[in-house]
């Protein structure tokens, strides 16, 4: 037994991939007949985006928490650390208005349909943006959990990480508490993640059941595209980053960098990346170990440019194809939404999952959307983690000439 479950847990990617095969021929085969098997896909899927979906608010409040103060824990690093966040927030902010604009001058997802439930969370109602911004602090944080107010959850937990930074000591058993609820999510969500490929097709099935090859079609259109934006973002603004900023190749960056960059997209971790990172940079690009050992580790956790990309991309293609209008006020709160919760994403796989069902209960996005997009998670997160492991590299390329200099001023 535990040689199969060490066996089902390298092979998890298979999986999923033989789940959604699976359930995409079994929605094309029962088109229109066996509704018990439908009734049957439908109750198993429903646990499924209910487990899911049972951790995220706890996830997303707590992963922003410890990204805030992870960031506070190596502040007397100074000059390094400031720099970093400069960069990787400029990235990111650029990376979530490139993930807006380009599916809304394209019409992404128009002409596509799905046929869904009506979401059982309700968006954030957002009539203006002086109305958002009045709403932005939770009078009662209670109520914004239990009615599932993504911004002011996001809201509260800014403050709160910022707060347990300025109080200092004293605030640590709160921290030791979030960080230990933090784990305890991150293991439900990880055991629940082990039944995706169950979930995948369960979820699966009744979409292309209900929608037939339009939605194959469909997705795949979009997979192409989102994957000519992450590399296009990576060559162009990592590229040219790599060459005015930090003076160097880019030619000899991305040749460097290969090695971690197709380990990222193999095990769609930036995480268990971070060794393989840290050897390109330091023996291949020459960077100082001063800097890698502080950008690579702040990068996993906070740099999630690609993910900032795939999230504004997978909303305006839903929000088109499920008729949901997404006005300009709503696509400035998205961009400040997108950039909160890159600071929240976990660096292991899966975790633009819990970034991706905040943003769609913002938007009042259909609950059938989160099926559709489980099951091609996968796909969009290999190239998605490959991109940030990318510009995790890139800032330390940009920042190794600065540390020489500082290197001698210190002797």
């Amino acid at each position: 037994m535990k040689s199969f479950y060490s066996w089902y847990k390298q092979h998890i990617t298979g999986a999923i991939f033989i789940g959604l095969v699976l359930g995409i021929l079994t929605g094309l085969f029962l088109a229109g007949r066996f509704e018990p098997v439908l009734t049957i896909t439908g109750l198993v899927g429903g646990i499924y985006m209910n487990a899911l979906n049972m951790m995220i608010f706890p996830l997303v409040f707590c992963s922003i928490i410890m990204g805030i103060t992870s960031i506070g824990n190596i502040r007397t690093t100074g000059k390094i650390t400031a720099s970093t966040m400069v960069y990787f927030l400029c990235t990111t902010a650029l990376a979530s208005l490139v993930g807006l604009i380009i599916p809304r001058l394209i019409d992404l997802g128009k002409g596509v349909t799905f046929e869904m439930s009506t979401s059982d969370i309700q968006a954030t109602e957002m009539t203006s943006i002086l109305d958002t911004i009045e709403n932005l602090i939770p009078a009662n944080p209670v109520t914004a959990f239990a009615e599932g107010n993504m911004l002011q959850v996001l809201v509260f937990a800014v403050i709160i990480g910022f707060t347990i930074m300025a109080v200092g000591d004293k605030g640590q058993p709160l921290l030791n508490l979030i960080d230990s609820i933090h784990e305890i999510c991150l293991k439900i969500i990880s055991t629940v993640m082990y039944f995706t490929p169950i979930g995948v097709f369960c979820t699966i099935v009744p979409v292309v059941e209900s929608n037939g090859t339009s939605t194959i079609i469909s997705l795949a259109t979009q997979l192409i595209i989102l994957y000519i934006a992450f590399f296009g973002f990576a060559f162009i603004v990592y590229g040219l980053s790599v060459k005015f900023l930090g003076k160097g190749s880019p030619v000899k960056f991305f040749k460097a960098i290969l090695p971690a960059a197709l380990n990222a997209f193999g095990t769609c971790s930036s995480s268990a990346t971070i060794p393989i990172s840290k050897k390109c940079m330091e023996e291949d690009y020459g960077v100082s170990e001063k800097i890698t050992s502080i950008v690579i580790p702040l990068g996993a956790t906070v740099n999630m440019d690609a993910v900032s990309i795939l999230m504004s991309f997978m909303i305006m293609f839903f929000a088109n194809a499920c008729g949901v209008n997404i006005s300009i006020g709503l696509m400035a709160v998205l961009l400040l939404a997108n950039v909160l919760l890159s600071i929240g994403t976990p660096g292991v796989p899966g975790g633009a999952i819990a970034s991706f069902t905040a943003l769609a209960s913002m938007d009042g996005l259909p609950a059938g959307v989160m099926g559709v997009y489980i099951s091609i998670n996968t796909l969009c997160d290999m190239g998605a983690t490959c991109v940030n492991v990318i510009g995790d590299l890139s800032c330390c390329a940009v920042l190794k000439d600065r540390i020489k200099l500082d290197s001698r001023t210190d002797h």
